[in-house]
């Protein structure tokens, strides 16, 4: 008998309102992704925080490729990723000890002070203190929510019920594509609203905070046995949990065991989802996908669209990348995770050689693309953004989440989260200097990484559709042709 016919579970009002309260998480860091690439274009901003960009961005015969470049104004876009990398750490500690929900409470929290301090700046250092505030928020809100949303989700519907918060994250990249189309027209203090709203996700998250149960798993594990019944039968929405209930209890005496979750993670158990979940977040940011989301509307300025033709064209993307997301959702729990990956594969490699070509061969230093070859440009980012959208974007933090056994599963996903910020924040650093030196044959070294990303999988990631989270080991690890070979 599979797991899915032995667990039974109804889907309530109220389980529909811990996932969605719960993927406002992904709203938060979403949101910030798409209002920072958006407000260091936008002149009031720049000539505040720095005039020295700006003066090189208003002279007529700009470098197409290099007007952005500015170690400082780098520095304001990844210092948030670098405070969620440390923050990432502590909310692994944090998830452990107090729980899931209180983890979520406390990213809402920071967040919110980030957006108060941000919006308010006078200069320099108060803008970057609350870009590390915002930063503490998103490690804390991206460590604990996928947890939490694997953990809640039944298992027919796990892959789909994690992806909520990708989901989540792409609505807030396009909500901030939005806001920022409007901020730009307000002078001089539209950057203040934008970095401002970013208040609203994060009370809706701290109000949710209050009205999710924690997770069984994370309850019993804190040996609060009888909540955790209670919260199981909640989240499943049936009375007949035993079953499963047994499971957890199981997974939790072996994590009790445990004292040294770091330690752990070099043992044989959890050695495959380790290099996986470290490689899988590596990848996500190596196929591209912040260089072009960041930067959509420098980008486009780039191509010689004028500004507010480049927010249009974020918009755009922004909006492929919601609707590609709810692909996923529907085939990941019915095609599976390999597959997916895979066919993104193809399809971006294919998006980012041409975009690489056409732009090799007709984009000077100065001067624009003809308006056919700019559509067609913004045509193969729409591809490329499609792809993404519903394999490595959501699939980077649904299986790292699904793959750990109990006792490691906060350290282990801690990696992730910690991988993942560390290489948005090199990319983030990077990029600009990339892009003015490297110029459009960028797009050719990301293409690189993406046929290396599909030997990957091809070779070393398994199946984990429908694979009980807590029998993973036994599953899959000790059945594959490569992993087994540590048992």
């Amino acid at each position: 008998m599979s797991m899915a016919e032995k667990n039974n579970s109804k889907i309530t009002i109220y389980v529909l309102s811990c996932w969605i309260f719960a993927a406002f998480g992904g709203l938060m860091f979403g949101y910030d992704i798409g209002i920072s690439g958006g407000v260091s274009g936008m002149d009031d901003f720049l000539k505040k925080f720095f005039p020295q960009v700006y003066e090189r961005k208003s002279h007529a015969k700009e470098n197409n490729y290099c007007k952005y470049d500015d170690q400082l104004l780098q520095l304001f876009t990844s210092s948030l990723y670098l405070s969620a990398l440390v923050a990432s750490f502590f909310a692994s500690k944090a998830a452990t000890k107090f729980g899931r929900r209180p983890t979520i409470c406390m990213a809402s929290i920071f967040f919110l002070a980030g957006a108060v301090l941000s919006a308010a700046a006078k200069n320099k250092l108060m803008l970057i203190f609350g870009r590390i505030l915002f930063g503490i928020g998103v490690g804390f809100g991206n460590e604990t929510v996928p947890l939490f949303l694997t953990e809640v989700a039944p298992i027919q519907h796990r892959g789909a019920v994690n992806i909520l918060f990708q989901l989540f994250v792409t609505i807030g990249i396009f909500i901030a594509n939005l806001v920022n189309y409007g901020t730009s027209m307000i002078h001089p203090h539209g950057w203040r609203l934008s970095l401002g709203f970013a208040a609203v996700p994060a009370i809706v998250l701290l109000v949710g905070s209050f009205v999710i149960t924690d997770t069984p798993s994370s309850l019993i594990e804190r040996g609060k046995d009888e909540q955790g019944k209670v919260a199981l039968k909640k989240i499943r929405g049936v009375n007949d949990v035993e079953v499963e209930y047994q499971e957890i209890v199981a997974a939790c005496e072996q994590a009790k065991l445990v004292k040294h979750p770091f330690r752990n993670l070099a043992k044989a158990a959890s050695i495959p989802p380790l290099v996986i979940a470290i490689l899988l977040q590596i990848f996500q940011q190596f196929t591209g996908i912040n260089a072009i989301m960041f930067y959509a509307p420098v980008l486009f300025q780039t191509m010689g669209f004028k500004t507010d033709g480049s927010l249009l064209s974020s918009v755009i993307t922004g909006l492929v990348n919601v609707g590609s997301t709810f692909v996923s959702i529907y085939l990941v729990d019915k095609i599976g995770r390999r597959k997916l990956l895979l066919q993104a594969c193809c399809q971006m490699l294919i998006s980012q050689l041409a975009i690489g070509a056409i732009l090799v061969t007709n984009l000077e230093e100065t001067g624009t693309l003809d308006k056919k070859l700019a559509a067609i440009v913004v045509f193969l980012v729409c591809t490329y953004v499609m792809s993404f959208a519903w394999s490595w974007g959501p699939l980077g933090w649904l299986i790292p989440s699904e793959t750990f056994p109990l006792e490691t599963r906060t350290a282990g996903f801690a990696f992730a989260v910690s991988t993942n910020m560390l290489f948005t924040s090199l990319i983030a650093q990077a990029f600009l200097t990339m892009l003015c030196t490297m110029q459009a044959y960028i797009f050719f070294f990301f293409s690189g990484w993406i046929v290396v990303m599909g030997l990957f999988v091809i070779f070393f990631l398994p199946e984990t559709k429908g694979v009980p989270i807590d029998s993973m080991v036994e599953r899959v690890w000790m059945q594959h042709p490569v992993w087994k070979k540590l048992f």
